[in-house]
């Protein structure tokens, strides 16, 4: 009980001191990137691990097509349309796209379904699709992108202005990497989005107008059918973009162990690398995605609805407090800096701390200090972490001090648990922590 007890005091300490030390995040040796604008998301976690100019305005291009998507699954939702539904395209829908942009090939005239427009719009870009897609939800293109602009309000995005269906240039159609990043959440939702966007071909059955046509995928992180030497295994989507004004584009999924990133960058260049030209949206998402993925773990803690009362595996809870610490000391080690700067009222940390008992208020002493103070604070957690057994066996002794804080330690604790911060676990990213 008594270990467990300890644990539950250690455990909130190591909470609290998370709270304070969150700049630590910017200061990880960031990527290097090409884009004007990036961002990347831990879907799973709901947190943002990295931002570069992410709410500054840009052009979007084809990305744009997530919000038309997203809108014409909203309508099939309520009832509006159906997958299976025929939409004819109209003469304005085919004609009024520029002559070398991305199309399907699809005419007046010609029948399709919404799924298979919806296939056209995110596998090849159709700029024609959108257009069709827009006519069906809307009756007109003025009025669904007007639905477009209002759907974007109701989502959060502050930085977005849409002029068009399918994002070709206009001086008014603009976004930020944030926005985008809160749209494809939503559309994300929708099973049948993320099955268009995760295949790498679809076959567009024969219609009234055309033979059977082959589709194959703009992303190159998914398929190598039009490019080489991007493929990234982990990656499950979503959607490219490009015009001359925008750059190159692109807003990528992965998912590894269990965990979804989701990257946008957006302003990327062609550039010469070693002899050989490279697009550089698909290098920057995959260098994204890779620094998510290497710099940042999930431990979990204890569960939520666990009481501390309950019977926790000692040897699991011990390694995951290490495995904290571990990750504590590594920041410490490489962003005492940063730190430093953070803590700079010292007196602020030492009253939330002090609740705690004499060895958080040692902490918070630590955290405040000099450079020199940080390193025997890291060289403090790595003797811990060698001896935590023989602090285990002394902890009788320790704990006769800290008894009258322990009740309300629990309570504190056990409301953490049930609060909307931890959903399902507590998952602390190792340089948040």
């Amino acid at each position: 009980m008594k270990i467990r007890r300890f644990l539950s005091v250690f455990l909130l300490s190591v909470l609290l001191t998370a709270l304070f030390l969150v700049p630590q995040a910017a200061a990880l040796d960031s990527p290097v990137l090409d884009a004007k604008c990036a961002l990347l998301m831990d879907e799973t976690a709901g947190r943002m691990l990295y931002g570069h100019n992410e709410k500054e305005k840009a052009y979007p291009a084809s990305i744009t097509k997530v919000m038309t998507a997203l809108l014409t699954l909203e309508a099939v939702d309520r009832g509006d349309l159906s997958i299976s539904q025929p939409i004819t395209a109209s003469h304005m829908a085919v004609t009024s796209i520029d002559d070398d942009s991305s199309t399907a090939g699809i005419e007046a005239g010609e029948v399709l379904t919404v799924e298979q427009l919806l296939n056209c719009l995110l596998i090849v870009s159709a700029n024609e699709a959108a257009n069709v897609l827009a006519e069906a939800v809307s009756g007109s293109i003025a009025d669904f992108v007007a639905l477009m602009n209002q759907r974007a309000g109701e989502l959060g995005c502050e930085g977005t202005h849409f002029a068009n269906t399918n994002g070709l240039h206009d001086p008014q159609h603009y976004t930020t990497a944030w926005d985008i990043y809160l749209i494809a959440r939503e559309a994300m939702k929708h099973d049948l989005f993320m099955t268009i966007c995760g295949s790498k071909s679809y076959d567009v059955p024969a219609t009234n107008m055309s033979d059977v046509r082959e589709l194959h995928s703009t992303n190159a992180l998914i398929s190598n059918w039009r490019t080489l030497g991007y493929i990234y295994d982990y990656a499950d989507g979503l959607k490219t973009g490009y015009t001359d004004e925008a750059g190159r584009c692109l807003l990528a999924s992965a998912i590894k162990d269990g965990r979804r990133l989701i990257s946008v960058v957006l302003g990327c260049t062609t550039k010469e690398v070693n002899g050989e030209t490279r697009l550089m949206n698909f290098v920057d998402s995959a260098t994204l995605l890779d620094w998510g993925y290497n710099n940042f773990t999930v431990q979990t803690v204890f569960t939520k609805g666990q009481e501390l009362g309950e019977d926790i595996d000692e040897e699991q809870a011990v390694n995951a407090v290490i495995a904290q610490l571990t990750d504590l000391s590594k920041s410490l080690r490489h962003y005492s800096d940063s730190v430093g700067r953070f803590v700079s009222d010292s007196s602020s940390i030492s009253y939330v701390l002090s609740g705690i008992g004499s060895s958080s208020a040692n902490a918070s002493a630590a955290l405040s200090g000099s450079q020199a103070t940080l390193n025997s604070a890291q060289a403090a957690v790595s003797n811990a972490q060698t001896s935590i057994d023989q602090l285990a066996n002394g902890l009788d002794g320790k704990l006769a001090e800290l008894e009258a804080d322990l009740d309300a330690v629990t309570d504190a604790l056990n409301k953490l648990a049930s609060s909307e911060v931890i959903n399902g676990s507590i998952e602390l990213h190792n340089q948040m922590v």
